[in-house]
């Protein structure tokens, strides 16, 4: 391509959107452009740095990283300048034309236009260059590829409005050149004073120095010049002192190294010697990031080897069910020419994943204890995740389960703000296991029929309403030595919960009604596998039960709709003997009627479960009739 060869292009219409929300969602915070600008710009250093140590030439005979901030009152200018990695024709497309991340849809789906919930949604998303547009009409960009030609210069230049130029340019600086061509009343971005101060409130962290254009001043000549300085401290932030620091400096470190504009809940700040040899400075958000779901989104910690950068996102260091967590690690142990292959058969990584995983849990549980309001807000926003923790890290799954919080049917509302070392001080005597039930929603499960015995004794069982529950109780297995036990599952065991009066009846209702069962088990052939008399009702008539080892209603539902092929379970029909209902049912002396009744009693059954019937016509038949039946 030459200079002549200039062409136009579109973005993509996800790009157009955002630079539209963005120019009108987030004026009231304008200035955060210059710390995207330049954390993206430091980020193009520290990837240099680290391809030069495989090859020096890659410097050019310019080793001295460096980020330079100029302007031109007159113009109207302001340039962010980086000597980094630089990026080459297709870069540019890549990264400038599109915005390449998994996902993107979905987030533009779930903005409002509400412009402040809209900025809170966008600064999870992350918007990096294009926060550029906020203050500017036009941006040019001219960059080259660090080892490239002269020739081989790009210059891309947009007024973000629908699409961007590209055009070959010489280049005899390698890195990345940014003009923001400022709109009209921002000229407050040129002026020294402004800048210095953005710098260091934003960037003084950064560990490449960021120098600012001085207002120019008069020489001994009485010529009018112009001179750099370094701003910020240019020296990597998790190195030094925890005494030095304040929370300013953290929370603003955060916003670099995540890209996220709310403030973290809380971090650790560590440097480890002795047998590991590490800092890390870990984070964790106050909110979820829009991709949090996403199995292809990146995720992990920014991995440096003695200070020099190696990677973004080196996933091998926590865990997914801690994928939320953001920050850095600084080995000392590992090779520098570590890849992510060779990380895969590290020993060493093995023993940085353990300490951080024990240093994320044991903070958490912290902050669990001292502070139960900051506590709820990690829960509400990263529960869930935490929740995949007992079937992915086995050893550390009772201090995991620690950390959950659950609803109860003590519970005022859809609060999950009960722990499951509460919930064991609370148990009453003799009661030996933890029990629980899932359902689709707080209310169908604090709804159910099968909670009624429970109740009536006392007896707290937890309320486990995301779609992970079942899947987690399944792997977690007990608790501080107590086994979990679904209410829904298997026959209601009297042993811990009824006195011997209570066991004692139970008894002589099975032997008074064995006949009622009989005729319920022949009109329900097809649709049980069992019918019995349970203590476990008091206001239903009856309620269905699976095997102590089927699976759960809750979890079968969710798989057929994600089209999984489910066995059909062998599920038992109980019945409370003395609810009116089913008294009158005993007293039906024709068969055909009582087969009808029989049938809608197991319908109203799986509707209280929560499960669809597979003939809801007909089942409405059967009312229509019976409700015909008693007009008369």
């Amino acid at each position: 391509m030459t200079t002549a060869s200039k062409e136009t292009l579109g973005f993509k219409t996800e790009v157009k959107q955002l630079l539209h929300l963005m120019i009108h969602s987030l004026y009231s915070n304008k200035e955060i452009f210059l710390r995207e600008l330049v954390s993206n710009a430091s980020d193009a250093c520290d990837k240099l740095r680290f391809q030069a140590l495989s090859n020096g030439d890659l410097y050019e005979n310019d080793s001295e990283l460096k980020v330079d901030i100029t302007f031109d009152k007159d113009a109207g200018t302001l340039t962010i300048a980086d000597n980094g990695i630089g990026m080459t024709r297709d870069d540019v497309v890549n990264h400038l034309g599109t915005i390449a991340k998994s996902g993107t849809a979905e987030f533009l789906s779930q903005l409002s236009g509400d412009q402040k919930k809209d900025s809170q949604l966008i600064g999870q998303f992350g918007v990096g260059f294009y926060s550029a547009f906020i203050v500017a009409d036009k941006v040019t960009v001219e960059t080259r590829r660090a080892g490239a030609d002269a020739s081989d210069g790009v210059r891309w230049e947009s007024e973000g409005e629908g699409e961007f130029s590209l055009e070959a340019i010489d280049l005899p600086a390698r890195g990345t050149r940014i003009t923001l061509h400022l709109k009209e009343g921002e000229q407050e971005f040129a002026d020294t004073f402004r800048l210095e101060n953005l710098i260091r409130k934003y960037s003084d962290h950064i560990a490449i120095p960021v120098f600012v254009q001085k207002d120019a001043e008069e020489n001994e000549d009485g010529e009018e010049a112009t001179s750099n300085e370094a701003v910020n401290q240019a020296q990597a932030m998790w190195t030094r002192p925890k005494s030095d620091l304040s929370d300013e400096d953290y929370t603003e470190f955060y916003k670099h190294v995540s890209h996220d504009w709310n403030e973290p809940l809380t971090w650790m700040h560590n440097r480890v010697e002795g047998k590991l040899d590490y800092t890390s400075l870990l984070y964790i958000p106050s909110k979820a990031p829009f991709d949090l779901w996403n199995r292809e989104a990146t995720r992990g910690l920014k991995l440096y080897v003695q200070r020099v950068f190696i990677m973004d996102d080196a996933e091998q260091f926590l865990p997914t069910y801690l994928r939320f967590v953001k920050g850095v690690l600084d080995s000392n142990d590992l090779s520098l020419n570590v890849s992510r292959e060779i990380l895969q058969q590290d020993k060493q990584v093995d023993s940085l994943r353990s300490a951080l995983v024990k240093r994320v849990l044991d903070t958490l549980e912290k902050l669990a204890k001292k502070d139960a309001e900051k506590y709820q807000t990690f829960w509400e926003a990263f529960g869930e995740v935490l929740k995949e923790g007992p079937a992915e890290d086995f050893a550390n799954r009772e201090k995991i389960a620690g950390l959950f919080r659950f609803a109860t049917t003590q519970s005022d509302d859809a609060t999950q703000n009960v722990g499951l070392s509460d919930y064991v001080s609370r148990m009453r005597d003799g009661q030996k296991k933890i029990y629980y039930i899932t359902g689709d929603s707080y209310e169908s499960a604090a709804a159910s029929p099968h909670l009624e015995y429970f109740r009536k004794k006392g007896v707290e069982v937890l309320l486990l309403t995301d779609r992970v529950d079942e899947w987690m109780v399944g792997h977690l297995n007990d608790f501080d030595g107590k086994p979990f036990q679904d209410v829904t599952k298997g026959e209601l065991d009297l042993d811990e919960l009824a006195d011997s009066d209570e066991k004692d009846q139970q008894k002589a209702l099975e032997e008074a009604h064995k006949a009622l069962v009989e005729r319920l088990q022949a009109a329900l052939l097809e649709q049980v596998k069992e019918v019995r008399v349970t203590s476990r009702l008091s206001d239903s008539p009856a309620c269905l039960v699976v095997g102590q080892y089927d699976m759960g209603g809750h979890m079968r539902r969710m798989m057929e709709a994600a089209g999984q092929p489910v066995p059909e379970p062998e599920m038992a029909l109980e019945i409370n003997p003395t609810h009116p209902l089913i008294e009158r049912l005993d007293k039906e002396p024709d068969e055909d009627r009582f087969a009808e009744l029989a049938l809608l009693i197991h319908a109203q059954a799986q509707l209280a479960e929560g499960s669809q019937l597979k003939q809801p016509a007909q089942y409405v038949a059967r009312l229509n009739k019976l409700l015909l039946d008693l007009m008369q």
